[in-house]
């Protein structure tokens, strides 16, 4: 039951709070392989899949897109794109369990690749709950970090990657009014840009470089060397929207299914102007609910985001490059408004069971430089 709390500005319903008791039940099932997950959006590495997924973060490589420029290539045929993966498990895009009614933030992953992710590919998955840790955060005062594994396979049974991918569980009520860390966003006027200032940060779209066919060799590669800067934004709902479209979203239902849905799990629906449960995943699109729980407006998704930053390293590698690694931790939300720039260098050149590895580390900022996101890969690269 959601009781009114008085502020000095609205009325809002009252949030529910971590326990004690949800964390003590939470903790129960650590280790344990979940069974009753949701369904994916994609059980298989389609075409159609694969296109929709790029296009959702803004991606129009000929290698995932284009299947006679893809017969071209060693792999004979379109592949996905690393982080399409997020797409066939809910789990490693932040489907949570556990503390209902606390809100959940997609915060940062770790993936591992093993192998390409090939055109029809049927994906299936291993999940568990790995850990649960505590913390003090500007944004929402105590929260709790939970921290899944997830186990990627195609129809042989080959292990295609696997992911550590965590949400931070806060208390809505404190983020919106104890928490400071947006104090300053929402107190700022409406930002407006200039023609000039857009066409300025377009450059950067005009310019974007997809590395294809050009084989980038390992021996080329210099340790210092930047990545071409990648521009994402600025962000709007129809971009939040375009990504929902090719990721499928974790609680975006219709009509009766939205109706089971919230049936099955009553603190999932939060009643909208109109009285109607809706999905939590609206702070995505719905300003004033993204204000009910202390963000700064409508924003992105954080596996959007983690995808901007492969998209940033697959451009550069190029269709002979293989992505092994990947790491995403983000720090703010990018509300709509926000240009995003993502700057990149190679830490180090390295050589590993006969592979020839590149360490990449990035970080992107908002046009006020602000943090928005911090990111690693290692780049397998062909040797001459």
């Amino acid at each position: 039951m959601q009781s009114q709390v008085q502020t000095t500005e609205e009325t809002y319903d009252e949030f529910p709070k971590i326990t004690q008791e949800g964390l003590d039940d939470l903790r129960k099932r650590i280790g344990v392989k979940i069974t009753d997950t949701a369904e994916p959006w994609n059980y298989e590495a389609t075409r159609d899949g694969i296109r929709h997924y790029a296009h959702g973060i803004g991606d129009a490589n000929p290698l995932w897109c284009d299947p006679a420029y893809a017969a071209k290539t060693k792999y004979g045929d379109v592949i996905a794109l690393p982080s399409f993966l997020f797409s066939t498990s809910r789990i490693v895009s932040g489907y949570v369990g556990g503390l209902p009614g606390v809100h959940a933030m997609w915060s940062g992953a770790d993936w591992t690749w093993h192998k390409p992710i090939r055109r029809n590919d049927v994906i299936t998955t291993q999940a568990w709950l790995k850990d649960l840790v505590e913390h003090q955060t500007r944004f929402a005062g105590r929260s709790i970090q939970q921290i899944y594994h997830v186990d990627f396979y195609n129809q042989d049974g080959d292990l295609l990657a696997e992911a550590d991918s965590w949400c931070f569980r806060t208390e809505r009520d404190h983020a919106r009014d104890k928490g400071s860390k947006y104090t300053h966003v929402r107190e700022r006027a409406l930002r407006r840009y200039s023609d000039e200032e857009l066409q300025e940060a377009f450059k950067l779209y005009a310019n974007e470089k997809v590395q294809g066919a050009t084989v980038r060799y390992w021996d080329d590669v210099t340790e210092g060397e930047e990545l071409p800067t990648m521009l994402k934004g600025p962000m709007t709902v129809t971009g939040f929207i375009a990504y929902a479209q090719g990721w499928g979203g974790l609680y975006i239902r219709a009509n009766r299914l939205a109706w089971q849905q919230s049936s099955a799990h009553p603190g999932l629906g939060i009643k909208n102007r109109f009285g109607v449960p809706d999905c939590p995943e609206r702070v995505h699109w719905d300003e004033e609910f993204a204000h009910r729980v202390g963000a700064p407006g409508a924003y992105d998704y954080g596996p959007e985001r983690c995808s901007w930053l492969t998209h940033h390293m697959t451009n550069w590698m190029g269709d002979d490059g293989f992505l092994r690694r990947a790491t995403s931790k983000i720090r703010r939300h990018n509300p709509e408004g926000d240009m995003v720039f993502i700057k990149g260098k190679v830490k180090r050149k390295y050589i590993e069971d006969g592979r020839h590895l590149v360490e990449i580390e990035q970080e992107a900022h908002n046009q006020d430089g602000e943090l928005s996101v911090l990111g690693t890969g290692v780049v397998e690269l062909l040797k001459r």
